[in-house]
């Protein structure tokens, strides 16, 4: 008897913990960075001068709803690699970094878009080693799905 009722409980658990409710949508896409128009900003290669602020600008989509996103600029002197870009960047050589810029920032998505273009203001310091850089653009979605976009950018 208490074999039966425990194989009648547990076909039970498994038959709810299997449903699918009606209308639900199960998120297993990742969300999209999209930079490939005019007024986005960095592109792969740009050069940014150093003491200027800039407008960071990008278009996000997801098929069911945005989460947030975050910016790390940080060198690259040691030519490791983050692109997510086919086309390549001149480098210049190696170097050891004495004050080299580090930029780290998450940002707030509105909750319930499923579209968002990203803006940000971003001062970089004079007073940081020049040169080769990578700018990761991280988006999440509401279900934890992430995209990263790396850029290669110079600090002049």
């Amino acid at each position: 008897m208490k074999q039966l009722l425990f194989s009648t409980l547990t076909a039970l658990v498994i038959f709810i913990a299997g449903c699918k409710k009606d209308g639900a949508v199960i998120d297993t896409e990742y969300p999209v960075i999209d930079i490939n128009f005019a007024d986005a900003f960095p592109k792969q290669c740009s050069s940014i001068t150093r003491g200027q602020t800039i407008s960071f600008k990008a278009r996000f989509s997801d098929n069911v709803q945005l989460g947030g996103y975050g910016i790390d600029i940080h060198h690259n002197f040691d030519h490791h690699s983050h692109s997510t870009e086919v086309n390549q960047c001149s480098t210049e050589p190696l170097k050891t970094a004495l004050k080299p810029f580090v930029f780290i920032k998450s940002f707030d998505i509105p909750a319930g878009l499923k579209t968002y273009e990203a803006s940000a203001e971003l001062t970089i310091p004079m007073d940081i080693d020049p040169g080769d850089y990578h700018f990761l653009i991280r988006l999440t979605d509401k279900e934890g799905w992430q995209t990263i976009r790396g850029l290669s950018i110079k600090l002049q």
